[in-house]
């Protein structure tokens, strides 16, 4: 899309946008009980990013239930019953368990998939026949595509919050529905990256040459433009209005973050709330729908299905906040790409922020960026000042809170090998900062 006709939506965007409160929940406690309310205007099929952390109650938004339309079932011998209520500890252990010295192992991807690995098998053929077979002459772009290295985190979240949430409701197993939405998650956060290699002219996308620097800018956006409208396909033969509000929604937000991105560039005026608006159209809509609409392919209440919402947004905000952090931390070789891109492009994240609200470096760092970082030793400087404003660390806390958030989301399922993944999940994405 030509991004001069996007932005004559951003003003009237911008101003339907409002800021949702949120508490915080630390390491040292429990998970505790939300409340509900709306958090958004004239647009109910999604939830507002959060605002300031000092409020006393989360708010998480309600959608219209969807229809009743019974999803096709499927047995398995991988159906994972819930534990006995008697088998759980009497005591919860602290929400989040990524602090440094405490001494346990890292998580790896493999404990955390391990519950759906065959799941995840049928996913990956699936995602790579969907543009071959269809289309062979895109055959070696899906290739490069689905093959570049990624972890595919979404597919892998939906059928974790698929598997943990049917038990709740006496289903033998997941649904067919449950695999096509993993396979539209994938499909739609795919297309969104292929599309961004072409608009900012990316060569190198995890390590490996992206489709347009290897097939031409043609063959890109077509193979973006072909998964974008493969997915909405799938969407719409899921036959549930719910589903299709939810993820249809997450196409809309997808240009607000890139929108409300381009339209922020070098502005110093940027807030906490802003950001982290930003932070849900670009990375947490995608994920807090997806994992909403497994509990809904799961029959389950509207207690649950806003819990999982909330589980979806909070650990997106905290992948994106870790996301930023390490545009500041991580050497170029690590990152893919050079260190403080974010900054030097004019893109202000969480770390550079807080700095900004530094006392001893805030005015230094103004000046920086309002100068756009031509002076020579410019940048570096300013990466320095990052880091001794205490934007990192900041930054860091900002994560961990809502890594906490979304670890308190989950206390309303039973005790299965999937919660624990999702909890897993929540320590993998944190552990990256260290």
């Amino acid at each position: 899309m030509a991004l001069s006709a996007l932005s004559q939506s951003h003003a009237a965007a911008s101003e339907a946008v409002a800021v949702a409160r949120q508490r915080s929940v630390w390491c040292s406690r429990p998970p505790a009980s939300r409340s509900s309310g709306s958090s958004r205007q004239q647009r109910p099929p999604r939830a507002q990013a959060l605002g300031p952390r000092e409020s006393s109650a989360e708010e998480l938004r309600r959608v219209p239930r969807g229809s009743a339309a019974a999803p096709l079932r499927v047995t398995s011998v991988t159906a994972e019953p819930a534990a006995p209520a008697a088998a759980q500890p009497e005591e919860q252990p602290p929400a989040c368990r990524c602090v440094p010295g405490l001494g346990h192992a890292p998580v790896t991807m493999d404990q955390v998939s391990a519950p759906v690995a065959a799941d995840m098998d049928i996913c990956r053929q699936n995602l790579l026949n969907v543009v071959g077979e269809r289309h062979p002459m895109l055959l070696a772009a899906a290739n490069q595509i689905f093959s570049a290295g990624g972890k595919r985190l979404r597919p892998l979240i939906v059928l974790l919050v698929a598997r943990a949430t049917y038990p709740l409701t006496g289903l033998s197993d997941i649904t067919e529905r449950h695999r096509r939405l993993a396979e539209i998650s994938e499909m739609l956060h795919t297309a969104s990256l292929v599309h961004d290699d072409v608009l900012d002219e990316c060569d190198v996308r995890r390590g490996k040459e992206t489709v347009n620097s290897m097939f031409g800018t043609r063959v890109a956006v077509l193979a973006g433009d072909f998964l974008f409208a493969q997915s909405s396909w799938f969407l719409a033969n899921l036959d549930n209005m719910e589903v299709i509000k939810l993820i249809s929604q997450v196409i809309a937000d997808f240009a607000d973050g890139e929108i409300s991105q381009a339209a922020s560039l070098f502005d110093t005026s940027i807030d906490l709330p802003r950001y982290l608006d930003k932070s849900f159209y670009k990375t947490a809509s995608l994920i807090a729908a997806s994992c909403r609409s497994a509990a809904v392919f799961s029959e389950c209440s509207t207690e649950v299905k806003e819990a999982m919402y909330a589980y979806g947004k909070h650990l997106g905000l905290a992948f994106q906040v870790v996301d930023d952090i390490l545009d500041f931390t991580q050497s170029t070789e690590l990152l893919g790409k050079p260190q403080g891109q974010d900054l030097a492009s004019g893109n202000l994240t969480a770390p550079a922020i807080y700095a900004l609200q530094d006392e001893m470096v805030g005015s230094g760092l103004l000046q920086l960026i309002q100068g756009r970082f031509r002076d020579e030793g410019s940048l570096q400087r300013a990466l320095e000042l990052v880091q001794l404003g205490g934007g990192i660390d900041k930054a860091r806390a900002l994560a961990r809170e809502q890594g906490d958030l979304a670890l308190a989301a989950l206390s309303c399922l039973p005790d299965t090998p999937s919660k624990r993944s999702l909890e897993l999940m929540v320590d993998l994405v944190l552990e990256r900062l260290y």
